[in-house]
């Protein structure tokens, strides 16, 4: 079943720029099948660099002069190169054959900003634009429903189909948007494989973590504390390692497409909390499957956390694709008054808090005295509030 991706639309705008476009996402996210999709009526010929021979073509053509060398890859309408990664002369040789001018369009994909964007920055500064291109936004995996029809929007959703959308959105929720596990009937098996080393294979093949049982139990701890504030102090102390290791375990897996944090914002340190970042995973099915945790129903005991990292990621995911994104943060101050979400944009400040259930109790009047501004609630009752169908 191929379901049409949001970022569609920007990819295509990217390709027809003139530019070298760069897809970036974790593995297994649908960036080839983007491509394919982008690409199907285009003379377009891809090279795979986990596949030695592909590797061996592209070094063959590098050494001739660019005109000859894309005539031996079938002198395409555009060239994808894909796992870009995994070669450190690509950019180096994209370079060249790119600013040969000669009418060919190329696509760079790669499941870890490892080494791609690195090689990126330094060899094609002002040749390229780049994307990220997360797992499915709740939009998509809704394609996917046997009700669901193009045409509906959201109000409609709400009105007519509210039972089979909670049933969806839970779903969502526990096996994640992961396009495979999405339209798949063995949900879990896909998800423990993809929560085994797949997704930090790159980790683990550049030979960065030297015991990979550490970034498992990091991935534990990390995965029951989901969308709260981490200490690196307290997992460096509960792993037995160093706190900088920590750091450089986060950081790796942010780079890798697995977490994503959030920073708190503030305009005075000395009320409010500064400097903390909270965690959470840019897809709910690989935070469920590193705990064992598919209960697919309303009655579990972590409804409200799960929904909180959920709906995080569905809107970090959606501002990943936007053509002018926004900053996203939460906030604290000291005397433990908190707001989950603040979307930033330019000078305007949106706050959220995010709920599960029916809204409950009142808003703490701390962040509207510090800034003039009304939370608002976010609920799984009211999803026209948070769901885009744009």
């Amino acid at each position: 079943m191929l379901i049409s991706r949001k970022a569609l639309p920007r990819f295509l705008k990217i390709l027809e720029s003139g530019k070298i476009a760069i897809v970036i996402g974790a593995r297994q996210v649908g960036k080839t099948t983007l491509v394919a999709e982008a690409l199907k009526a285009r003379n377009a010929v891809m090279l795979n660099f986990d596949i030695p021979f592909d590797v061996a073509r592209f070094k063959a053509a590098s050494v001739l002069p660019p005109i000859d060398g894309l005539k031996t890859l079938g002198n395409p309408e555009v060239l994808i190169i894909d796992e870009a990664q995994r070669e450190p002369e690509c950019a180096r040789i994209v370079k060249g054959w790119y600013d040969s001018q000669l009418p060919v369009k190329f696509v760079l994909l790669g499941s870890s900003s490892l080494n791609l964007l690195s090689q990126a920055t330094e060899s094609l500064t002002g040749r390229n634009l780049k994307i990220q291109l997360p797992p499915f936004v709740l939009s998509e995996s809704l394609a996917a429903e046997s009700w669901m029809q193009p045409e509906y929007t959201m109000p409609i959703v709400e009105e007519h189909f509210a039972a089979q959308f909670r049933v969806a959105l839970v779903r969502s929720m526990v096996f994640g948007g992961y396009p495979e596990v999405v339209v798949s009937d063995n949900k879990v098996e896909l998800l423990r494989e993809l929560a085994g080393d797949y997704l930090w294979k790159d980790i683990l093949q550049a030979g960065l973590v030297k015991t990979p049982d550490l970034i498992r139990q990091l991935l534990t701890l990390l995965a029951h504390q989901a969308g709260s504030e981490v200490s690196t102090n307290e997992l460096a102390q509960q792993l037995g390692i160093a706190r900088a290791t920590v750091d450089r375990y986060l950081d790796l897996l942010e780079e890798t497409f697995v977490l994503f944090r959030l920073p708190a914002y503030s305009t005075n340190p000395r009320k409010e909390i500064a400097k903390s970042k909270k965690i959470f995973f840019w897809d709910t099915g690989i935070r469920n499957a590193i705990l064992n945790a598919f209960d697919p129903t309303e009655n579990r005991s972590d409804i409200g956390k799960l929904f909180e990292n959920y709906l995080i990621a569905e809107i970090a995911k959606r501002n990943l694709l936007a053509e002018n994104p926004v900053e996203l943060y939460f906030w604290r101050n000291r005397d433990r008054a908190e707001v989950d979400l603040i979307v930033k944009q330019g000078d305007q400040l949106q706050p959220f808090e995010i709920k599960w259930g029916k809204k409950t109790g009142r808003h703490s009047t701390a962040f509207l005295n510090a800034y003039g501004v009304p939370v608002k609630t976010l609920t799984s009752m009211k999803p026209s509030e948070w769901v885009d169908f744009r």
